[in-house]
């Protein structure tokens, strides 16, 4: 392995506050007009704009995080050992996910589309045998789901891929690595990812939509990859990470542009164009999203090594606490706007006091998990007699 640095404590600054910024969007996600599973009745484009500044960039960030942080597991123990325990870590709370915190989502998702009328016990009977008829015309409700769930299912699968690879190269992904990282100097530190990026959605968007089902998500599926790939890469090759902090605020205004002229490209009606405008309309958006979900990673890192490189009380808590918050917060979520419609509270009053509850009800069970030997390893939680080696490992990053 090259020489790495001993601490990266930015890259667990950046994966706590990415999953901050994913609890504020999905309370986001109620008072927009995209499907989801409940919805506001104030629900509008008025902040569609406000979620356009994070949604290119922030789960494409916690998969090269977590290729990072994977890379640099690798480097110190075997990849059967590796995997062995990425596995017990990931599928468990998986599991137990879509079995327990998942489905209230979809109960109440039924009970408000589809006025539902069943208890939750009757419910759950449907739920566990496969039911295939909650459906509005030719969307139909797959159950078990892992709704939001589904990064777990793609970053295991992305950590067996890494692990098989590591297995076959062998020192052969330290040399890749060492020729990745020379090929990103300067401006290429830009556009070199970009235009990988821009040519994976260019190519493979329209033709696969997202599903998050894993079997036929193909353009999730290279893009997240690629960034999982890159930053298994780049853990190997410490002298990226002051690169990019040089191209920080280049890389910010780059976003912002990309950000302000996408906010135009979204309003404008689709019967402003011809056909075949249109289509090139919406290649131009493509290649602006990529453009900026790239350099706000870059930006992103930038500034975490600038001003985050450092440990605490709060890392050291937050670190591990940040994968079980992630588990529970969108079931709080959903369940919480549902109980409190009938108070009609204004939307920005009625968004804080979601934002509010879910973080408090979120750190409420970590703290509960986390005294149980039982449900430690339910919520991604390490065993107890494994934490001392995980605060040694999280030195140089996350485990997750």
């Amino acid at each position: 392995m090259t020489t790495s640095p001993a601490r990266l404590w930015f890259l667990d600054w950046v994966r706590i506050l990415a999953f901050f910024v994913l609890i504020v969007y999905h309370v986001g996600m109620y008072y927009v007009t995209w499907d989801w599973h409940v919805k506001s009745p104030f629900a509008s484009h008025a902040i569609e704009p406000l979620m356009l500044l994070s949604s290119p960039w922030r789960l494409g960030l916690l998969f090269m995080v977590s290729g990072v942080a994977s890379s640099l597991m690798l480097a110190k123990t075997s990849a059967a050992r590796f995997l062995g325990q990425r596995s017990a870590r990931l599928l468990l709370p998986l599991v137990f996910g879509m079995l327990v915190i998942v489905p209230p989502q979809a109960y109440l998702e039924v009970v408000e589309k589809l006025a539902y009328q069943g208890s939750y016990a009757d419910f759950m009977q449907l739920y566990l045998g496969r039911y295939r008829g909650f459906c509005r015309g030719t969307d139909c409700l797959i159950m078990p789901t892992w709704n939001h769930l589904w990064f777990v299912a793609y970053l295991w699968v992305y950590t067996l891929l890494l692990g098989g690879l590591v297995a076959g190269l062998g020192s052969r992904v330290d040399r890749l690595a060492a020729r990745v990282a020379a090929s990103l100097v300067g401006w290429k530190i830009i556009a070199l990812p970009f235009v990988a990026l821009a040519i994976v959605r260019l190519l493979l968007q329209p033709r696969f939509p997202t599903t998050h089902a894993l079997v036929d998500d193909w353009f999730n599926h290279a893009n997240y990859v690629l960034l999982f790939l890159l930053g298994a890469m780049l853990a190997r090759a410490p002298q990226f990470w002051p690169r990019a902090e040089s191209l920080r605020w280049s890389a910010l205004g780059i976003a912002a542009a990309c950000w302000a002229t996408l906010t135009i490209c979204f309003a404008l009606p689709d019967s402003l164009f011809i056909p075949q405008a249109l289509e090139q309309m919406w290649n131009l958006q493509r290649i602006l999203y990529s453009l900026f979900l790239w350099s706000a990673i870059v930006g992103v890192f930038g500034f975490a090594y600038r001003h985050l490189n450092r440990d605490s009380a709060n890392r050291r808590y937050l670190v591990q606490a940040v994968f079980p918050v992630y588990i529970v917060h969108q079931t709080l979520i959903v369940v919480i706007a549902h109980a409190i419609q009938p108070a009609r509270l204004a939307p920005v009053i009625e968004a804080l006091v979601l934002i509010v509850l879910t973080m408090c009800l979120s750190f409420a069970v970590v703290d509960v998990a986390r005294r149980s030997r039982v449900l430690r390893p339910l919520f991604g939680i390490a065993p107890v007699q494994a934490s001392a080696k995980i605060q040694r490992a999280s030195q140089e990053v996350t485990t997750h």
